[in-house]
């Protein structure tokens, strides 16, 4: 009974020293019960009973217990591990997982609010009326101020159109700044495709993108690091994230953004893979010639490790293992493949819906040129800087260059197609203004990009929701896309945390554009990390991967600090500080006596995430709250503006 009540009292990983221990008793006992010579000859040895040894027979039967003792893997796992998928495999399979979880989480309920919100009230109608007429129109508004001060007659148009009165756009073209037009032309694919102007259909195809995104964030994150724990943890961080959700289920073009440029980079990271390969051929070819080595450099142990992100194969000369040949060439051209093609179309297409996505274009290029630069130094070539500049550099702006304007200029394809679009005729009613030796057409959308400009660096205004950029990385601040109190107790027909089942008729419901603190904090403490580890260590091209789309998607944005600027632009960049965390996990990864490491600190993470995601879920999804459960959720005194 004590043996009994012991072993329920202690957990599995005691069991093996009750077996050790009941394994001496018996030696013992054998030794003080041996028989007599005479006894040996005539009875069968007796063996004293022990009663642990009983019970673990008896509850846990003799194969669980094998190996002197040590517990044997379940039979789930046993399975696993005889039916296990290869890594390549899951690697599509857990990050899909995610990914319809997310989606679940982004078109559940996606008609909530069923008004416009924030700057849908720019974009949808905007959407509308290209789908309608070819170009946006100027809608009825007789008591507006500004863009941001539009009036109460802004107000009852949205409620109009929310309501479906939506053909009361006017005949002239809209002359305020709304970005280029295919951000919008993608808001109006869903409103098509539904056949209407209703909140799932306008909201549609941000949904759909950013879904997508949880999918991409996983195989960049596997392109990176090459870990199927590493990139789920990023679809997870990417799921849960305020910020994705947010712009994932409104109409507005941030989360486009972020979805073009995080495919882009995708891109350039299989033309980096495609790159080393082709010059690793070649080096191979180029060793093999006479006379073409003409030194050899031992590799580092940690470039042995592949700490660098990229294993190299050690090579045998002379008896001496693990050195780079360095040959007399600058290897062959790599500057043209189809992944960097694609790379700078979808680069252009994002520059298409906010001309933000132009810093993207730029940093992007500039890094994937450094990036075959360093693969020729690193594989073994002697001239890799010149060949850097030229092989690679100049070759690629000469495609990369025309091929972007060209795919932009596509962009604007409906403004060049209706005769009345805004400033689409400026030229013949300007002549001899403007860019005097381009032709007319082109010089009128050169003068449009001017004037919207203007207009975009005369938005100054503070308004309760903006912040500045230095707020952005750690999400100090929310915008607040829309908040409405209910002071009566409502039958919501989705689900509450307020009313009558709730106990209180103080109810609430917002779309409070921020990230989940998890997500970014960790995020930004391992951007740091990074930037500290590359200084110190140096040689690890992925440091430069992961602050890319920082230097691209924040950075530009300290230089407008006296303009008006709102916190969910940081969802372009968001996708780079999921990477931040990646790299930290991988550097767990890297040294064999962190493997339990990795997977716990993966395990905290994901969990975290999910907890703190779904906890602040009704923030973010118009969920009715009751006053104190919304306080309780402000987490930072920057989230409770504007309500």
């Amino acid at each position: 009974m004590e043996a009994t009540e012991q072993l329920n009292e202690n957990p599995d990983a005691q069991i093996a020293k009750h077996i050790q221990a009941a394994k001496r008793t018996q030696a013992t006992t054998d030794r003080h019960t041996q028989p007599t010579t005479t006894d040996r000859h005539t009875q069968p040895a007796k063996h004293a009973t022990n009663p642990v040894l009983e019970f673990l027979t008896k509850q846990r039967g003799a194969k669980a217990y094998a190996n002197g003792g040590s517990p044997q893997p379940g039979r789930f796992v046993r399975w696993w591990r005889a039916h296990r998928p290869s890594t390549r495999v899951l690697g599509w399979i857990a990050p899909l997982i995610v990914t319809f979880i997310g989606g679940f989480l982004r078109f559940f309920r996606l008609d909530q609010p069923r008004v416009l919100v924030f700057d849908e009230h720019y974009y949808v109608k905007d959407a509308w009326a290209m789908l309608q007429t070819g170009t946006e129109r100027a809608w009825p508004d007789p008591d507006a101020g500004s863009i941001l001060n539009l009036g109460a007659g802004a107000a009852k148009i949205d409620n109009e159109f929310a309501n479906g009165n939506v053909n009361i756009f006017l005949s002239q073209p809209e002359e305020i700044f709304t970005h280029p037009p295919l951000g919008k032309w993608l808001i109006a694919i869903g409103m098509k495709v539904f056949g209407g102007a209703y909140p799932f259909a306008w909201r549609f195809t941000a949904a759909l993108a950013g879904t997508l995104a949880i999918l991409l964030i996983a195989r960049v994150a596997l392109r990176l690091f090459h870990n199927v724990t590493i990139a789920t943890t990023a679809a997870i961080f990417m799921a849960f994230d305020g910020q994705a959700i947010t712009l994932s289920r409104t109409a507005m073009l941030d989360g486009f953004l972020m979805v073009f440029v995080l495919g882009a980079f995708l891109c350039l990271l299989h033309h980096r893979e495609w790159a080393l390969a082709k010059l690793r051929m070649a080096h191979e070819r180029d060793v093999a010639r006479p006379g073409m080595v003409i030194r050899s450099i031992a590799l580092t142990p940690r470039e042995r490790r592949g700490e660098g992100g990229d294993r190299l194969k050690a090579n045998t000369v002379a008896g001496q293992p693990s050195v780079r040949l360095v040959v007399a060439s600058s290897g062959p051209i790599i500057a043209f493949s189809g992944w960097r093609l694609a790379a700078f179309i979808l680069l252009a297409l994002a520059t298409g819906i906010k001309w933000s996505g132009g810093y993207f274009l730029a940093v992007f290029a500039i890094i994937s040129v450094l990036w075959d630069g360093y693969n020729r130094r690193i594989v073994g070539y002697r001239g890799w800087f010149g060949a850097m500049v030229a092989k690679d550099g100049l070759l690629t702006a000469l495609y990369a260059l025309p091929l972007c304007i060209a795919t932009y200029l596509a962009s604007w394809m409906s403004w060049f197609l209706t005769p009345d679009a805004f400033y689409r005729h400026w030229a013949e009613e300007n002549p001899g203004s403007g860019v005097v030796w381009l032709p007319s057409t082109p010089r009128s959308l050169v003068q449009l990009h001017i004037h919207d400009v203007q207009v975009a660096s005369a938005i100054s205004a503070p308004t309760p929701s903006s912040s500045t950029a230095l707020a952005w990385p750690l999400q100090l601040t929310d915008t607040l896309f829309i908040g409405k109190y209910h002071v009566q107790p409502l039958s919501f027909d989705f689900p509450t945390l307020c009313g009558p089942s709730a106990g209180s008729s103080d109810c609430l419901t917002t779309v409070a554009n921020v990230g989940n603190p998890v997500v970014w904090w960790v995020g930004v403490a391992c951007l740091v990390a990074a930037l500290v580890m590359a200084i110190i260590r140096r040689g690890d091209w992925r440091v430069l991967a992961v602050w890319s789309g920082m230097l691209a998607g924040w950075a530009p944005w300290l230089l407008y600090m006296n303009r008006t600027t709102y916190s969910f632009y940081s969802i372009a960049f968001l996708p780079w500080v999921i990477l931040a965390t990646c790299y930290w996990l991988d550097w767990l990864a890297r040294r064999g006596r962190y493997v339990n490491s990795l997977r716990n600190a993966a395990v905290v993470l994901d969990v975290a995430t999910i907890a703190i995601g779904i906890y602040l879920l009704p923030l973010w999804t118009f969920v009715p709250m009751t006053t104190t459960a919304w306080l309780f959720r402000m987490i930072l005194p920057g989230w409770a503006r504007g309500m």
